[in-house]
């Protein structure tokens, strides 16, 4: 498996170079990097004004670097992202697909409910929580040192300790 490195928060608008303050809001995003999702910080009067073409994006604010604080991703803004992945073959995003639904199982987000063979190829069906909807995700058969990589990525990329 290729690495998939993402950087962490710039600390500044890649639109305009002007480094956030602390408390300061801002949009971070991932964009279609030349081979991979790369992370991007812009600010909101820049992001409102440029409206840079980005594959998701949340919003969240600078850190105090003096004082640890941990910041939460809404299960909305993981199901999102999830659901923007669904028509990507890439296999990098297809495995970070795959993570992303085991997160959203152990967030009871997601429940697993079958699988099935598909061009030789193993898809998970499961089950929206509280909806009357299905997704399939693609196994890729990734074992435990994989699936930890992959979680540590999300978790830089999300600022969250997945």
């Amino acid at each position: 498996m290729a690495d998939w490195e993402i950087s962490k928060a710039a600390g500044h608008c890649c639109g305009t170079g002007k480094p956030f303050e602390v408390g300061q809001e801002y949009y971070a995003a991932l964009v279609e990097g030349e081979q991979n999702l790369e992370r991007r910080d812009f600010s909101i009067e820049y992001w409102e004004q440029a409206r840079p073409k980005v594959y998701c994006f949340w919003k969240t604010h600078m850190p105090d670097e003096n004082r640890k604080k941990r910041l939460l991703v809404s299960d909305e803004m993981l199901m999102s992202f999830f659901e923007r992945l669904a028509e990507e073959t890439d296999v990098e995003k297809l495995n970070f697909r795959f993570v992303l639904a085991l997160i959203l199982m152990r967030k009871r987000k997601l429940k697993y409910e079958s699988s099935e063979n598909q061009n030789e190829t193993e898809v998970w069906i499961l089950r929206v929580t509280g909806e009357n909807r299905f997704v399939n995700v693609v196994n890729p058969h990734l074992n435990e040192e994989q699936i930890d990589e992959l979680s540590g990525q999300m978790g830089q990329i999300l600022q969250v300790d997945l």
